[in-house]
């Protein structure tokens, strides 16, 4: 698959692209597959970029994705959301974390571990 230029694409289709690349990265993870894995994670941040980039911040968007059936695509839109949702993203990183689908369950708590210390602080881009 060929890297996506995002700033032409509205809103909704940078999300449709989101939970696209999201179920192929759990499909990757799946197969063991760690380049292409890493490969769709660098496309899933040009994404969140070019929401955040948007006037008013368009991450927001993606916070209909935490109804999504799979967990990967829940812990992704959890992890873009961190700075725009901070409760509503450690809620559904609390619900992955003890839903026991793995391996989505042990990032979603390794990520709450790391907010609750001083590993990880999501952080507002100053404008």
């Amino acid at each position: 698959m060929n890297q996506i230029d995002p700033r032409p694409l509205t809103t909704e289709q940078l999300v449709q692209q989101f939970v696209i690349l999201s179920l192929e990265q759990d499909r990757a993870i799946n197969r063991d597959e760690t380049d292409g894995f890493n490969r769709l994670y660098d496309e899933l941040m040009l994404i969140r970029e070019a929401l955040e980039a948007r006037v008013g911040d368009h991450r927001h968007a993606l916070l209909a994705l935490y109804d999504h059936p799979s967990a990967q695509v829940r812990l992704n839109a959890a992890m873009a959301t961190l700075k725009v949702a901070p409760e509503a993203a450690r809620r559904m990183l609390e619900i992955i974390s003890h839903s026991k689908e793995y391996p989505q369950a042990a990032d979603a708590g390794m990520t709450i571990h790391a907010l609750d210390g001083d590993v990880f602080k999501p952080i507002r881009k100053e404008k």
